[in-house]
């Protein structure tokens, strides 16, 4: 079951997830053909691919969640204590694997993001 965060544990695992993020886009970035331009202002990462496409990566500070904005649509995550993992909302799926999907559908090559 998952309990409720402190707004501080929520802070440092939504700010381990962004860092995470940026830290995978310099690893694509070096080791594939990807060219994922990624831009962080405060609380919100943008991935903007070769096409112009982009995924909007950011804080819900208030709900405790991280919001992802892809042409595929919107999707709100909450971090799951049991399984330390960001949870969308709706479906269940993993923050990683969502945005693994999402930048490989618009990229149009294989992209995989880890935590």
């Amino acid at each position: 079951m998952t309990q409720a965060l402190t707004d501080i544990e929520y802070l440092n695992h939504a700010e381990a997830a962004l860092a995470s993020l940026e830290s995978n886009c310099d690893r694509l970035n070096d080791n594939t053909s990807a060219d994922i331009d990624n831009q962080r202002t405060g609380g919100m990462i943008t991935l903007i691919f070769t096409n112009k496409s982009q995924i909007i990566i950011n804080l819900q500070k208030p709900l405790q969640e991280i919001w992802l904005a892809a042409k595929a649509g919107g999707f709100h995550y909450k971090f799951d204590t049991t399984s330390q993992t960001w949870r969308d909302t709706k479906q269940a799926t993993e923050l990683f694997a969502d945005v693994s999907r999402y930048a490989s559908e618009q990229s149009g090559m294989r992209i995989q993001f880890n935590f």
